[in-house]
């Protein structure tokens, strides 16, 4: 394996030049970093990564930190598109990814910040904290080196977040209703543990009241972001609300156990009860009925928090508030009023 030392030697300079001219240094003659880069390619000389980390203070690696992963969640997806948007962000950069889970067990034991010092990541990106996850309180007030939260709107020293526009995505779903002449609509969301749920609650809340109608918290139900929830969250409203017309449902995989209790009940989607989603997951374009839902980019999600993170370990100046758009995607579950 080609060293340092052998493209000095190679080369004619000091180990300490040709190592500052391979890391970019501004201090070295332009004529003497073309003369080692050439030498470098003819030689097919690779850097360690482990010598650069060394030498740059700085090991160029990400930390990604999945909490409490939901395993029913391989379903819809979301958790491994944000992955490939940080993946392909950070190699772009030429920066690695590291990946790890956490659990509330890790977290009684393992600090945010020690967890993160021991694998020794420049930064992290984290997501699936709930609203009362230990790890939010430390990063707020106590972390010391960046982090980008993602679906979380909270910024600190070292933090900053991305999210998309929740309250605006419950809105554009609960209007689509709405314009259809439904006025009796219920609402399965997540739980109250997620700031997401929170933010399409707000939204759901504000669609109905520009329109005129009271908020009846009897029309609301947690579904736990599960295919099993909302099943269970559409019997109840079936059996104890008739008259309801259409359902908003904070994401599309509780769609899936929804419209598993209405095929039970006998009850056809759109004709006889109009849903929309949340998500734009891929099933939705293929299940039956087609899913009417909110389209997030997840992708679009991971990758520019990957960008967020190493402006913040580059020590750029930067907006660390990033709140991304949603489109509403009309498919075939929702049904005008006759």
């Amino acid at each position: 394996m080609i060293t340092i030392k052998d493209l000095a030697k190679a080369t004619g300079l000091s180990v300490t030049t040709v190592s500052r001219a391979l890391n970019g240094y501004s201090d070295v003659n332009e004529d003497t970093r073309k003369k080692i880069k050439k030498a470098a390619e003819e030689l097919n000389y690779r850097p360690s990564a482990a010598a650069r980390s060394l030498v740059m203070k700085k090991s160029r690696t990400i930390g990604v930190i999945i909490s409490d992963i939901n395993r029913e969640g391989i379903k819809d997806a979301l958790a491994y598109e944000i992955l490939c948007g940080i993946n392909d962000r950070s190699t772009m950069l030429d920066y690695d990814i590291l990946l790890f889970s956490t659990s509330s067990k890790k977290q009684q034991k393992k600090s945010y910040s020690d967890l993160c010092k021991e694998r020794g990541v420049d930064g992290a990106v984290i997501f699936g904290l709930r609203v009362n996850d230990p790890y939010l309180e430390e990063i707020i007030c106590k972390a010391d080196f960046p982090c980008v939260l993602i679906d979380i709107p909270v910024e600190s020293k070292n933090a900053g977040h991305v999210t998309t526009d929740n309250v605006y995505g419950a809105m554009l779903a609960v209007n689509h209703l709405l314009k259809l002449g439904h006025r009796k609509i219920a609402m399965i969301n997540g739980h109250n543990e997620a700031a997401v749920s929170i933010k399409r609650l707000e939204g759901y809340k504000q669609a109905l009241e520009q329109a005129g109608i009271p908020f009846d918290t009897d029309l609301v139900f947690d579904g736990g972001f599960s295919e099993e929830g909302g099943c269970e969250a559409m019997y109840r409203i079936l059996l104890n609300h008739p008259d309801v017309t259409a359902v908003f449902s904070a994401s599309d995989l509780m769609v899936l156990g929804a419209l598993r209790a209405m095929e039970k009940l006998n009850r056809r989607v759109p004709q006889t009860l109009s849903i929309v989603g949340y998500d734009d997951i891929p099933v939705a374009a293929y299940c039956s009925p087609k899913l009417t839902t909110v389209r997030q980019d997840k992708y679009e999600m991971g990758y520019r928090s990957a960008q967020l993170v190493i402006d913040m370990i580059e020590n750029r100046q930067v907006d660390r508030r990033i709140i991304l758009q949603n489109e509403l995607i009309i498919r075939e579950s929702t049904k005008a009023i006759p």
